[in-house]
C-alpha cells in the first residue's frame, strides 16, 4: 500500500548563500495493508522528513513514493488533495483547524467531505469523542480553547474518523495519560486489522513493540549518521 524507492531529499538554505543539506539518500520501505512500520532512528535523522514526503508536504529531489496507485512524488497538487481526502490519513502532533468550528464538525469533516450521510458522520464523531474521553459538554466548542492533551486526542479522533487504507502516525500516544493511551492503541489495533498500511513515528516503546510488526531506523538513509 505505501512503497518507498530510493527516495532522496536536500534542503537548500537560501538565507545562507543557497547552502545544500542532504538530508536523505536512498530511502526504501514497504507497508503492506493491516501492517504497522514503525520509524526509529535518532533526532535528526529524518523519520518527520520522511512521513511529510509520504504525505507530499515535502517535495522529494529523487525516487518514488506510491501511495495506492499514486505516485506522490510525481503527484500533481490536485492528486494529492483527492489521495488526503480519499485514502491516506495522517495524524500529527498538532491541531490545526478554522477557529471556531465545534469540536464535532471537527471530527466528523473527514466524513462529510466524502460526502457520507451527515447523521451518521456525526454519530461517528460523538462515538469517537467519548472513546476518547473528550467531555460531551465540550462538543458544541471549537477545540482551539482546549488544553493540549484534549486537543491531541481531537486530533486523534479526526484521523480515525473516516477508515483510511493507509495512515501516518507522528507520535500518536505522546504526553498521553494511560487510559487514553490506551484507547489510541486499541483504535491502531483495529484500523490494522481492517486491512490498513500504517506508518508511524512512535518513542513510546513500549507501544511500538506493541502494535509495529517492524521497525525502519531511517539513521542509515541520512548522510553523515551512523546506523
Amino acid at each position: 500500500m505505501i512503497t518507498v524507492s530510493g527516495l532522496s531529499k536536500n534542503f537548500v538554505l537560501h538565507n545562507q548563500g543557497g547552502a545544500v543539506i542532504p538530508v536523505m539518500r536512498d530511502a526504501a520501505l514497504c507497508v503492506a495493508p493491516g501492517e504497522c512500520v514503525g520509524l526509529t532512528g535518532a533526532s535528526g535523522a529524518g523519520k518527520s522528513t520522511l512521513m511529510r514526503m509520504v504525505y507530499g508536504n515535502y517535495l522529494a529531489d529523487h525516487g518514488m513514493i506510491r501511495v495506492g496507485n499514486l505516485d506522490v512524488a510525481q503527484a500533481a497538487p490536485r492528486q494529492i488533495i483527492a489521495l488526503r481526502r480519499e485514502t491516506l490519513g495522517y495524524v500529527s502532533q498538532f491541531l490545526r483547524v478554522v477557529p471556531r468550528v465545534p469540536t464535532l464538525e471537527v471530527v466528523a469533516e473527514p466524513l462529510l467531505a466524502l460526502g457520507h450521510d451527515r447523521t451518521q458522520a456525526l454519530a461517528r464523531a460523538r462515538d469517537l469523542l467519548a472513546r476518547l474521553n473528550i467531555p460531551e459538554r465540550l462538543w458544541p466548542l471549537s477545540p482551539t480553547t482546549f488544553s493540549g492533551g484534549e486537543q491531541q486526542r481531537v486530533n486523534i479522533a479526526r484521523g480515525f474518523a473516516h477508515a483510511y487504507p493507509a495512515l501516518l502516525l507522528d507520535e500518536p500516544t505522546a504526553s498521553l495519560d494511560a487510559a487514553n493511551r490506551e484507547v489510541v492503541l486499541t483504535l491502531i489495533e483495529e484500523a490494522k486489522a481492517r486491512g490498513a498500511a500504517i506508518l508511524g513515528i512512535f518513542h513510546d516503546e513500549a507501544a511500538r513493540v506493541r502494535v509495529c510488526d517492524r521497525v525502519v531506523d531511517v539513521t542509515r538513509f541520512t548522510p553523515g549518521m551512523v546506523a
